[in-house]
């Protein structure tokens, strides 16, 4: 056999010829199993395997350990600064050294209403004002409102103004000075994403879009992705979407800022509404699978009459390469829904 062939210098054709049918035969497999029994559970396994075969035979070789090496001296003769992408708060981008590319997942976690959909919202803002691509895949809130709250961010409109339609003049001004800046952002919305396999497909498809861009994705918020089987246990549940989106995270490179909500029984049973490791739906899992983790508390949420009132603490519970600790954001105007760090700001639309 080995006499038959003439030459080499086409085997990488015919290899990747041989597995492309390989591909599409067990992809063909999958379908018609699925039309023999169709259900919700199948398709979701469906589109898993489908976008594995699809996958299965990109050209995407594992560096080696020299490589590695290189790669890391490099990265530290050129550095200049932090290594991930600034979030615009200095005091917490001075703890996290920013949200790290090389695959981590971010938790943001709170009770409701404390301001954790507004505070990803500021960071996927501030990402874009650098250039660069957010994508927020939300599962509570359409992307009509999702960009109304980023306006009033943006142009300090109050937001109750788009129930009421009581605009100024000024109002009419700054919202549409903000509405021409956002539209020139590499923003993406999906506001139909329900399943960890669509959002899987989501995220892979952007980034495979424009592999040169810089991404964070934020999804919004884990508790209400609907996993790929059902499970008895609620933990078991959380913890397979957590492990997916880790390592859709390190796959794909890019960080993923998963918002999530807190057990409420832990945190108002206690008289520090602080929250901790163990208020987390499913902490186990959750703990295992962050690189970090982040609480966000406001005093003023629990009591009317307070010196910290409108002050967001950020507390850093959990952070595998760097330090733990609490840093407070200097205001956070509810009305707008819009964060400010410890040193102020100066805005102006030009």
């Amino acid at each position: 056999m080995a006499e038959s062939i003439a030459t080499t210098v086409n085997i990488k054709h015919h290899e990747r010829l041989i597995k492309d049918a390989y591909r599409i035969r067990k992809g063909r497999e999958a379908a018609l199993k699925y039309t023999s029994n169709p259900s919700e559970e199948g398709m979701d396994a469906l589109i898993k395997n489908l976008q594995h075969f699809r996958e299965e035979g990109a050209n995407k070789e594992e560096k080696t350990t020299y490589d590695y090496l290189i790669e890391l001296t490099e990265e530290m003769y050129a550095s200049d600064g932090p290594t991930g992408f600034m979030s615009t708060y200095q005091e917490l981008d001075d703890m996290t050294g920013g949200w790290q590319k090389g695959g981590d997942l971010i938790i943001v976690a709170a009770r409701p209403s404390v301001g954790k959909t507004a505070f990803a919202l500021n960071l996927a803002a501030s990402h874009c004002k650098n250039g660069d691509a957010a994508t927020i895949i939300s599962l509570e809130m359409g992307s009509k409102q999702l960009l109304q709250r980023m306006i009033s961010a943006e142009a300090r409109v109050n937001g109750q103004k788009w129930r009421t339609s009581s605009f100024s003049e000024k109002d009419y001004h700054q919202a549409s000075l903000a509405v021409g800046e956002i539209s020139n952002w590499d923003l993406t919305i999906f506001d139909k994403k329900r399943t960890i396999s669509e959002i899987r497909y989501a995220i892979r498809r952007q980034v495979h879009q424009n592999p040169d861009a810089k991404y964070i994705t934020i999804v919004d918020y884990l508790q209400m992705i609907i996993p790929a089987k059902q499970y008895d246990r609620e933990d078991i549940s959380i913890g397979e979407m957590t492990r997916e989106l880790k390592l859709l995270a390190i796959e794909m490179e890019v960080p993923i800022l998963l918002l999530s909500q807190l057990s409420r029984g832990g945190v108002e049973a206690r008289h520090n509404k602080r929250p901790l490791m163990s208020d987390l739906r499913g902490s186990g899992n959750i703990e295992q699978d962050a690189d970090l983790i982040m609480f966000l508390y406001r005093e003023d949420y629990y009591q009317n009459e307070t010196d910290k009132a409108d002050v967001m603490e950020v507390i850093l519970q959990k952070h595998r390469n760097g330090p733990v600790g609490t840093v407070e954001l200097g205001g956070f105007f509810k009305e707008y829904g819009h964060f400010v760090g410890r040193g102020g700001e100066v805005f102006t639309h030009k």
